[in-house]
């Protein structure tokens, strides 16, 4: 197995996620029950859930649910829809039929640790940072300048965790453009795809856009249904679909067949479990922004343009490490500091905290980090 650094995000959320009072750093929309996704299927995959056999599934997927993912793009086929245990078995895996010795990648930062380190392991990566002082632009001339002659892989991920960030579509085109005009894949994470502020904003799918690029999604994320574990890459190069199938054989194998079928359930109903998510995220948006108004002096507070979490700076005198170890042991408020995010590759903000949006309730948790907040306020 590839030797790779502990994963810093799980690692931090193994001490606290289950163990702190108010989970404020949530990086999934607001879940529902078993109950409530039922409840949105037809009389087919409700009986087909009811009536289950519990053997093994196909190593791609369900056919139904593949081609029910596929409905979702315009130009892809249930042919090209491959299923994961969840998104990041899917990362990992694509980067090892990727990437070889010899080989190298580039990979925007910051980002969800994987996906810099799982390239890393495998070969020379260069990193290409968003902009804090541009709204975390992107800029396509560092990216071209980072392309080498053995470059595979370009990785993106928008809306971007931890920043919120959505690159213009015309931006994102003329990536797409780029990498192919090299014969290079763009591995482009989309798992937030669905919860943009504006909804004008929603930048297409990769795998529409060039039959070389992967797209990458999940239910956990924009959907909100983490506990399904069902994620997919969608690409129009079949025999690299079939290079990830034959590597899934050393991993998963195949996928738990009830969560496939709750899957294809929540794929057909996307269209209604995205509206609500985007309307509970729209409702909290002005708790949070009179929150962090409160604290003007000690916060620089933006909401995301895309996805359910944001990456505010803290300009307390302690650093942000320091504060958010406070909150969470003192008043049991979780935040993920920007050390969760350091990179290997850029230099990466070491003032910034991710503070999630998506999540219903957030009134209970935000008085408590206020009640501290006011408590602890530095004095001049």
């Amino acid at each position: 197995m590839t030797r790779l650094p502990d994963f810093r995000l799980e690692k931090y959320f193994s001490r606290w996620e289950f163990t702190a009072r108010h989970h404020l750093t949530a990086s999934d929309a607001q879940t529902m029950t078993l109950t409530e996704l039922l409840a949105l299927a037809d009389d087919r995959d409700r009986a087909a859930f009811e009536n289950l056999s519990l053997g093994y599934t196909e190593t791609y997927g369900d056919p139904a649910l593949r081609e029910a993912i596929a409905q979702t793009y315009e130009r892809a086929d249930a042919a090209d829809v491959i299923c994961f245990a969840g998104a990041e078995e899917a990362l990992y895996l694509a980067m090892n039929v990727l990437l070889d010795a010899g080989d190298h990648a580039v990979v925007v930062t910051p980002n969800y640790q994987a996906a810099e380190t799982v390239p890393l392991a495998l070969c020379e990566v260069t990193g290409v940072a968003l902009d804090p002082d541009r709204d975390w632009a992107l800029d396509l001339d560092r990216v071209r300048a980072a392309i080498r002659p053995n470059t595979r892989v370009v990785s993106v991920n928008f809306p971007n965790n931890p920043t919120g960030k959505v690159i213009d579509t015309a931006d994102f085109t003329e990536l797409v453009r780029l990498c192919d005009e090299r014969g290079i894949h763009l591995f482009s994470d989309e798992v937030y795809r669905g919860l943009e502020l504006d909804p004008a904003r929603t930048l297409p799918q990769a795998a529409d856009l060039s039959e070389r690029a992967l797209s990458l999604n999940v239910t956990s994320k924009a959907l909100g249904l983490a506990g399904l574990r069902i994620g997919w890459i969608t690409c129009r190069d079949r025999d690299l679909l079939s290079r990830l199938e034959r590597a899934k054989h050393y991993t998963t194998i195949c996928n738990s067949a009830p969560s496939e079928v709750l899957a294809r359930v929540a794929i057909k109903a996307r269209k209604t479990i995205l509206d609500r998510n985007r309307a509970l995220i729209a409702a909290n948006l002005p708790v949070f922004d009179a929150f962090f108004a409160e604290f003007a002096d000690l916060f620089e507070w933006r909401a995301p343009d895309g996805g359910c979490v944001a990456y505010p700076r803290y300009l307390g005198p302690e650093g942000v490490e320091e504060f958010c170890t406070r909150l969470v042991e003192e008043s049991g408020v979780l935040l993920l500091p920007a050390g969760i995010y350091h990179s290997e590759l850029t230099p990466t903000p070491t003032d910034r905290f991710r503070i999630g949006v998506g999540r219903a309730g957030p009134e209970e948790g935000l008085a408590a980090f206020a009640q501290w907040m006011r408590a602890h306020r530095p004095t001049t």
